[in-house]
């Protein structure tokens, strides 16, 4: 009776709704009491113009529902309840916050963006267990010196502001992994930001910067750099020599040179459009090796290099809106995926083929490869042999690009003619693809001090010999289309091997030797009978980004999963699965990784 009665004459709903006293906004108490359980409260989208003392004192006043004659059951204790961890007052009208922010020492998580904010109070040096926080699409001028102080924080986003400087000491937040400081009016990056060694991504873009800091370099860790959309002039040589760096944008900007990067031998992405860069050199490119995103849109391009075939990695290519009038027909040998033209006056490709997309335009190339060897002469020339088969080794192609091209031709073996013409040149691809071979040429294996590419797809190949497991060299790896069903362990020697496409053979399970080769960034297994994954293992591959299993046998997706954070493509189309749902997937792969991880058994 004593619950019935100390409840009587109270609405039913007052628990659950916002509540008015003492001329202050309040939050539902159902709200408060679930926070006290879940150390979790998110206020976010409440139109408050300030935040309520209720919840700045939610860890230290007894609970409203104790002062009545109430009796608790075990699970209701209040005196037991969580310290709040977590707190979202995103997209309200708040232009302040109070000193009252102490009261909640063990936040972790702290989420106030979108709101209209000035400034912050001092007293957030006392949220020492801070580790992200977000004041992102405010009105902030300046950062107080205490934030100097959250010595555990790991993500700071302050997007979408409009601070001028960095206060002193900021390079004291040693853990720092993600910050962001774009859109705000920032003319100069200190050079001390050079000590905050764990970073990962920096997004400095939407700011006025004129230069960066040499020191910048120093960032061991920094995978993710963004400058677009500044006012950079040069870029500093001493970025070359960032390792990690892996994506890199300087859209927007006032370039007239492409950096060198002889030591970003990590790097994917590479951004410079919009820029005012007029030549493309060797020296610019070769160094590229694992680039898989090349933009050059909007520059002064006058001409491309014929050491464009240089990037052999390269999935993504947009010269268009240069001042470029031909191509050279290398530029066919590429394995691109996508090839902006537009906005250019080439003359020697005609509008209807580039209209037809990026596969007609290197095919064409491809072709323009062939009808141009000078044999069409009377004499055999110098620069290419007939052999047996009355097919060509274009010896041009060799000494100029270093690739020993002998595909499309239906052979069952690769003569030895074709080794013999290498002679003392060097070689760094090989494209052997669309033949009929059954095995690998033994002769491979005289190129193993120099070759980084090999093709081998569109071929009849039932097993990997010994041969191609001596090319340490090799980067990139294209077994397409054949007949494998398994990869042999010795495998494992390949030390640099960085992209594998398996697609379209016959493969159960992902083969065992792909988890015992770390350097590899991209699996491509699609269209085969994969019927599961370890996730386990793939978790220890620290440096794969992409993973294609479209089209498989995967009845389940192991939760375990997502905790490959490293991943940005997962793809997972066209297998019997019933979870992820289909609209999952179509978020995408951060999407589809958080959704593992939310399933991982505790």
């Amino acid at each position: 009776m004593s619950r019935l009665q100390g409840v009587a004459g109270r609405d039913p709903r007052a628990g659950f709704r916002a509540e008015s006293r003492g001329g202050s906004t309040s939050v539902p108490q159902g709200l408060l009491k679930a926070a006290r359980k879940s150390g979790q409260l998110n206020l976010s989208g409440r139109n408050l113009s300030e935040v309520p003392q209720c919840v700045w004192r939610i860890n230290v006043d007894i609970p409203e529902e104790a002062n009545q004659n109430l009796s608790f059951s075990a699970a209701e204790r209040w005196w037991e309840q969580t310290d709040l961890t977590k707190l979202i007052i995103s997209n309200n009208k708040l232009q302040s916050l109070t000193d009252d922010l102490r009261l909640l020492p063990a936040l972790t998580v702290l989420d106030i963006h979108d709101n209209q904010l000035t400034s912050l109070p001092s007293a957030i040096r006392e949220l020492e267990n801070l580790q992200k926080l977000n004041v992102s699409h405010n009105k902030l001028k300046m950062l107080p010196e205490e934030i100097t102080n959250l010595k555990n924080l790991k993500g700071l986003y302050l997007q979408h502001n409009e601070l001028t400087c960095i206060p002193e000491g900021f390079e004291q937040l040693s853990n720092l992994e993600d910050l962001d400081l774009s859109s705000n009016h920032l003319t100069t990056v200190p050079a001390s930001f050079s000590y905050l060694s764990s970073l990962l991504r920096l997004n400095l873009s939407g700011n006025q910067l004129k230069s960066l800091p040499a020191e910048i370099s120093r960032m061991k860790r920094l995978k993710h750099l963004d400058c677009n959309s500044n006012l950079l002039e040069t870029v500093p040589p001493e970025l070359a020599g960032m390792e990690s760096l892996e994506l890199l944008y300087l859209q927007r900007n006032k370039l007239r040179f492409l950096p060198e990067f002889p030591s970003c031998r990590h790097l994917k992405e590479l951004h410079v459009g919009e820029n005012q860069i007029e030549m493309l050199g060797a020296e610019h490119l070769k160094h590229l090796n694992s680039i898989l995103v090349l933009d050059l849109k909007d520059n002064k391009l006058k001409s491309v290099p014929d050491e464009i075939t240089l990037l052999q990695s390269l999935e993504r290519l947009d010269l268009s809106n240069n001042d470029i009038s031909s191509l050279p027909c290398s530029l066919g040998n590429l394995h691109l995926k996508f090839l902006a033209l537009g906005g250019n006056p080439l003359r020697t490709i005609r509008r209807e083929i580039i209209n037809k997309g990026t596969q007609e335009v290197l095919k064409y190339l491809r072709s323009k490869i062939k009808d141009d060897g000078p044999s069409q002469s009377g004499a055999v020339p110098e620069t290419a042999m007939t052999l047996p088969s009355e097919s060509r080794v274009n010896v041009h192609t060799i000494i100029t690009l270093k690739i020993l091209d002998y595909s499309d031709k239906q052979a069952t073996l690769i003569p030895d003619e074709v080794f013999d013409a290498v002679k003392s040149n060097i070689v760094t691809s090989v494209n052997f693809s669309k033949n009929l071979l059954c095995e690998i040429p033994k002769r491979v294996v005289e190129l193993k001090e120099m070759v980084s590419d090999i093709n081998l797809s569109f071929n009849k190949l039932s097993f990997i010999s010994l041969e191609l497991c001596m090319l340490q060299k090799l980067t990139f790896l294209d077994l397409r289309n054949n007949f494998l069903n398994s990869l042999p362990e010795e495998m494992e020697s390949l030390i640099r091997l960085q992209t594998i496409n398996l697609s379209f053979n016959r493969f159960k399970m992902l083969p065992e030797v792909l988890y015992h080769i770390p350097t590899l960034e991209n699996i491509l297994i699609s269209n085969n009978q994969v019927g599961s994954v370890d996730a386990q293992k793939m978790k220890m591959m620290e440096n794969l980004t992409t993973l294609d299993l479209q089209n498989n046998d995967l009845l389940q997706i192991p939760p375990e999963l997502g905790n490959c954070v490293n991943l940005r493509t997962l793809l997972l189309d066209g297998n019997p699965f019933r979870v992820p749902r289909a609209a999952i997937l179509m978020k995408g792969t951060a999407a589809i990784l958080e959704y593992l991880r939310d399933r991982i058994p505790t």
